[in-house]
């Protein structure tokens, strides 16, 4: 018994010529890069649900910032276990959707909900940095708590109500003609996603880690040298106009002390402001091509390359895989929880 041809099968299935191009053989260079992404993939998913693990196993990491940690863990791993690997399928076909227009706009809006889920809980960890660097007095653990609780709720709305107003009639995601499947291309729905994706969370970023910097930069430049040097004072006592005259001057004492190391909490708060510097920092070098991509195009009616869009949107993926690495790096505990979590399953 003969075996069907299963490409030209498929093709029929699909409706003929329109995917005779999606399916060719793939070059080196092809292989190689889908061979990176299909890694890229299994890295961020295996890194962010590592940290979820050991925030869900250790008991002091049940509290804040450590819940604003999870959050954003949460939205990264499901980028890498529902957008992501459906992402590459895509890429697999020549940027093209053959899984129909269910799951196009399921893939749609869990791509958008986890996307912006992830960029807002960095928005958060920055506010939260900036509010228990500058404000530590007021900035208690019971209020900490609650306002990160809210920070979260807030996040996860928001980006509910973005993800999912395409479903409800604001633009269209699929495309059966040409097999495509993007976010909505309505002038309007662009307008309002990107910004409350990504540019107004920017904007809040870049404005914490600037006050950040000012009240860093004040408080090394103050804690540094702490001189006190007044100034001599002359006091002139005249008994009588024809005596002559007797000055007494009073000279105080220059009070000086210099600290010559940081204190424990100066060292806590340079390492938040470093890390948060390098969290912003990567965060907009990953996602600023796609969203400026995203909002010039609709609003133009011009066009890139796809494979311009593929490369920015992938960038922006990654910024999934390096935010754990960014801020398990700049945290001593996290790196002891490892290292006690390797040992045991030893």
């Amino acid at each position: 018994m003969t075996q069907p041809n299963v490409t030209v099968l498929l093709a029929n299935i699909s409706g003929g010529s329109e995917l005779g191009n999606l399916y060719r053989p793939f070059s080196v260079f092809s292989v190689l890069t889908l061979t990176l992404l299909a890694m890229l993939v299994v890295a961020t998913f295996v890194w962010n649900l590592l940290v979820l693990v050991t925030i869900l196993r250790v008991r002091t990491f049940h509290r804040v910032p450590h819940n604003l940690v999870a959050s954003m863990a949460i939205s990264d791993v499901m980028v890498a276990g529902l957008v992501m690997p459906l992402s590459l399928v895509r890429e697999l076909y020549g940027r093209r959707w053959i899984l129909g227009r269910a799951l196009c706009q399921v893939w749609i809006s869990c791509d958008v909900l986890c996307c912006t889920a992830s960029i807002w809980n960095v928005t958060a960890i920055a506010l939260d940095r900036y509010w228990s660097i500058t404000r530590h007095l007021e900035y208690t653990l019971k209020t900490r708590k609650r306002i990160s609780n809210v920070m979260i709720g807030l996040t996860w709305l928001l980006s509910s109500v973005i993800s999912l107003s395409p479903l409800f009639g604001w633009g269209e995601t699929y495309s059966e003609v040409s097999l495509a499947c993007q976010v909505s291309q309505e002038p309007s729905y662009t307008v309002f996603s990107t910004f409350g994706a990504f540019y107004l969370p920017l904007c809040v970023v870049l404005f914490v880690y600037w006050k950040i910097y000012k009240a860093a930069k004040f408080r090394i430049g103050s804690h540094k040298t702490n001189t006190i040097t007044p100034m001599a004072e002359v006091i002139e006592v005249k008994e009588a106009e024809r005596q002559p005259q007797m000055a007494f001057t009073i000279r105080h004492a220059t009070v000086s002390f210099q600290t010559d190391g940081e204190t424990w909490r100066e060292q806590k708060e340079r390492r938040a402001a470093l890390m948060v510097g390098i969290l912003i920092g990567v965060f907009v070098l990953c996602w600023i091509p796609f969203f400026l991509a995203e909002l010039i195009i609709p609003l133009c009616s011009c066009d890139i390359p796809p494979l311009w869009k593929s490369v920015f949107l992938w960038l922006g993926y990654s910024n999934s895989f390096f935010n754990p690495l960014i801020y398990t790096a700049f945290n001593k505990n996290y790196n002891n929880a490892f290292r006690n979590l390797f040992s045991r399953q030893r």
